[in-house]
């Protein structure tokens, strides 16, 4: 009787440490998501502003687009496209055309939301230049 007792005392104690390592793990896989969105976040902005320094230098128009997608040369990873309405893939890039935002739809369900803006030199982001920056919209903590 008194090993049944301890294996089921032993069972409980493995279970909860189970449970706990399970939401330590879905918290990092949750940080982990958001440094790739920044770390992608920050690669577009490179690329705008690699296009405006060399609009600066050789002349030339800007494209007309608010996607920013269509400003760079290459897309982000797991880029959709531009969509009407949000894709069911989750950890996907894609452009909303009714909101004008590009968007991450993060595995959890929250969305990184960006807008490329044609007056940012007065918001003091980074990685505005000539005004024309990718500037994060506040989270959608659904």
């Amino acid at each position: 009787m008194r090993r049944q007792f301890e294996f089921a005392v032993l069972v409980i104690v493995i279970a909860v440490l189970a449970v706990l390592v399970m939401k330590a793990l879905e918290r990092t896989r949750s940080d982990l998501e958001e440094a790739g969105v920044q770390t992608e976040a920050a690669a577009i902005r490179v690329q705008l502003m690699e296009r405006l320094a060399h609009r600066a230098t050789f002349g030339g128009p800007l494209p007309d687009s608010d996607n920013p997608v269509e400003w760079i040369r290459m897309p982000p990873n797991n880029y959709l496209g531009a969509l009407d309405r949000p894709p069911a893939e989750k950890s996907s890039w894609y452009y909303n055309k009714a909101t004008r935002e590009l968007v991450y739809a993060l595995y959890d369900g929250r969305q990184a939301r960006f807008r490329l803006s044609r007056t940012a030199g007065a918001s003091g982001a980074r990685g505005v230049m000539g005004g024309i920056g990718l500037l994060r919209i506040d989270d959608d903590r659904q």
